[in-house]
């Protein structure tokens, strides 16, 4: 595989399919390295939560207006996260109360740092969720406790700004959403056939200091 020639630790991946799934070559050439993490971080959600839910969110800055300092740094997604992830683990406890075997969930996430035509970075997520706790991002003009919400909630947080202020800056793209399963190898293609959109070379930005591509660990 050749290097990238921007950044010599990655690899370049040009073929129709990685580990035996198919990508979006038209959208391609992909970052190798990238591909792998999106790969085992799909797995990991499949070995803890057979039914998974995976959906895309973009994450967007406001044209204009004060920001905390780290906001055009990695920071802010790492903040974001952090607190999507809390919103999660409240809702589950929240849930426990009322029924002692409600479901638990573990939030997984892919993350990529892109530079298009303005000089603000936006960010394209994938996370996983567990299927039995959460199946659908709700309904985006309620105000009620869905998943559209808590998005909302948590870069608003991040951005250290008041929810009406981040409205239309949490966009989610058509056909966000899909269910894989565990057993289901075609549920699985389709997903990172869609997700591998992420590991695409193009728009990444190098040499600023900020990584362009981050994932769950665990």
């Amino acid at each position: 595989m050749r290097r990238h020639p921007q950044n010599h630790n990655l690899h370049i991946h040009h073929d129709h399919t990685y580990q035996g799934l198919p990508v979006m070559h038209e959208k391609g050439p992909f970052i190798c390295e990238h591909l792998q993490r999106l790969y085992d971080t799909m797995q990991r959600a499949l070995d803890q939560h057979p039914r998974t839910f995976a959906f895309r969110v973009e994450l967007r800055f406001p044209s204009s207006g004060m920001l905390p300092s780290y906001a055009f740094t990695n920071e802010v997604i790492s903040r974001f996260v952090e607190s999507f992830k809390a919103k999660i683990e409240h809702s589950r406890g929240m849930a426990r109360r009322n029924n002692r075997y409600a479901h638990p969930c573990t939030v997984r996430y892919v993350w990529v740092r892109e530079i298009a035509s303005s000089d603000r970075p936006h960010y394209h997520l994938v996370i996983f969720l567990n299927r039995d706790a959460y199946h659908t991002l709700g309904d985006f003009r309620s105000n009620g406790r869905n998943l559209f919400n808590r998005l909302e909630e948590a870069w608003a947080s991040a951005l250290r700004l008041p929810r009406e202020a981040v409205t239309g800056l949490v966009h989610i793209p058509k056909n966000p959403s899909y269910h894989i399963t565990r057993d289901d190898a075609q549920s699985q293609a389709e997903f990172f056939h869609r997700a591998s959109y992420l590991c695409k070379t193009a728009t990444k930005a190098y040499g600023d200091r900020q990584h362009s591509f981050g994932a769950s660990r665990g």
